[in-house]
């Protein structure tokens, strides 16, 4: 299966959160499944860190980096087609970010972890 990670859900991961779902555990650890993070979560994550609202145990780009390689985490970049395709979602979801992981996951046909309940409004296959 391929799956995007939404940004707290890669966060929850790598901290081994308890709000981590237990689906999203054997999810992520099941190692035939094709995992991706997003450009726009490591902007988000850059975002929120530089605010002081997120605190990583390391340089940014060495910890995020590193994680996603221990992981077995894809890198998924935004592309223009990605970020045009947001003008068609409909506008249920305020949150750029998110938009643009419903994107993303529309046109890359992925489905999505995330324990974000708006995703479920558009059609995207949702799992947590």
């Amino acid at each position: 299966m391929k799956v995007l990670l939404d940004t707290h859900t890669f966060l929850w991961w790598i901290s081994d959160n308890p709000q981590l779902s237990d689906e999203a555990r054997k999810l992520i650890s099941n190692g035939e499944n094709i995992l991706f993070l997003s450009a726009a979560s490591g902007w988000e994550i850059a975002i929120k860190t530089g605010l002081g609202k997120l605190t990583l145990p390391a340089d940014i780009t060495s910890f995020i980096m590193g994680q996603m390689h221990l992981n077995s985490i894809t890198p998924l970049p935004v592309e223009l087609n990605h970020a045009l395709h947001v003008y068609t979602l409909p506008k249920l979801h305020r949150d750029p970010f998110d938009r643009i992981l419903i994107a993303q996951a529309q046109v890359e046909s992925l489905s999505i972890l995330t324990a974000d309940p708006q995703f479920a409004a558009y059609q995207v296959k949702v799992i947590w």
